[in-house]
C-alpha cells in the first residue's frame, strides 16, 4: 500500500503562510513551488488560492508520489505533475522539459538551510530569469538577523544542522540579500511568521 511522505512542520505552518499568500497575491497567476517536498503545502495552496495554477518541483523525483497524493487528496486540478527541478542546474528545469511561461510567483521554504550556501545565489538567479517582472519570490524559513537575538530553539537548530553537514546551516539574512540584489532583486517585505521562522518576499 503506497504511504506518502507526511512532515508535522508543513501540517502546523500551511494556514500562517497560505493566510500570507492569500493576502500578497492577486487573485490569479501561475506559481513554481521549488523543493515541492512531501508536496502538502502545494496542495494547500493550490486548495486555498484556486485561481492560481501551480507547478510543483523538487531536485529528487522520490517524492512525485507523495505530491500527486496530496494534490489528489485535496481534489485539486490546479496542480500540475511535478517536475525535475535543481536549482544549482543551469537550466531550470532537468528532464528536458521547459516552462512555458514567466512565474507570477516562486515559493520556496525550507531549503536554504538543508543545502550548501551555493543553492542561495542560484535560486535568486534562477528566481531573476523565470519571474514575470511584477512577479515575487516567497521564502520561508529560519534565519539569522543582526540586531536581532536568535531563539533558542534556532541557536539549537543551527548547531545541530552544521553537525549533520558543515555546508548547512540558518543562513544570515543580511548575506540572503546581497545575494538577491547581485541577481538583481529587492526584499520587499519580511513578515514574522510563528515559531520564529519568516516570510520574505523579493521583487524587481
Amino acid at each position: 500500500m503506497f504511504i506518502p511522505q507526511h512532515s508535522p512542520a508543513a501540517e502546523r505552518n500551511l494556514p500562517p503562510i497560505l493566510a500570507q499568500l492569500q493576502r500578497l497575491l492577486p487573485d490569479h497567476g501561475v506559481a513554481l513551488e521549488i523543493a515541492s517536498g512531501t508536496g502538502q503545502h502545494v496542495a494547500g495552496f493550490a486548495q486555498g488560492l484556486p485561481g492560481w495554477n501551480w507547478q510543483p518541483s523538487d531536485a529528487q523525483d522520490t517524492a512525485f508520489g507523495s505530491i500527486a497524493h496530496w494534490c489528489a487528496q485535496a481534489g485539486v486540478a490546479n496542480a500540475k505533475p511535478p517536475l525535475l527541478l535543481d536549482v544549482l542546474a543551469p537550466q531550470w528545469p532537468l528532464q528536458g522539459a521547459t516552462f512555458v511561461e514567466k512565474f507570477d510567483a516562486i515559493y520556496c521554504a525550507n531549503m536554504l538551510h538543508i543545502s550548501p550556501w551555493a543553492t542561495c545565489a542560484a535560486l535568486m538567479q534562477g528566481a531573476a530569469r523565470h519571474l514575470a517582472p511584477t512577479g515575487v519570490l516567497v521564502t520561508y524559513g529560519p534565519y539569522l538577523e543582526r540586531d536581532v537575538a536568535t531563539s533558542p530553539g534556532n541557536l539549537d537548530f543551527d548547531r545541530s544542522l552544521r553537525q549533520h553537514d558543515a555546508a548547512w546551516g540558518i543562513r544570515q539574512l543580511d548575506d540572503v540579500r546581497e545575494q538577491a540584489v547581485q541577481a538583481g532583486l529587492q526584499l520587499r517585505e519580511r513578515v514574522a511568521m510563528p515559531a520564529n521562522n519568516l516570510l520574505l518576499v523579493f521583487g524587481f
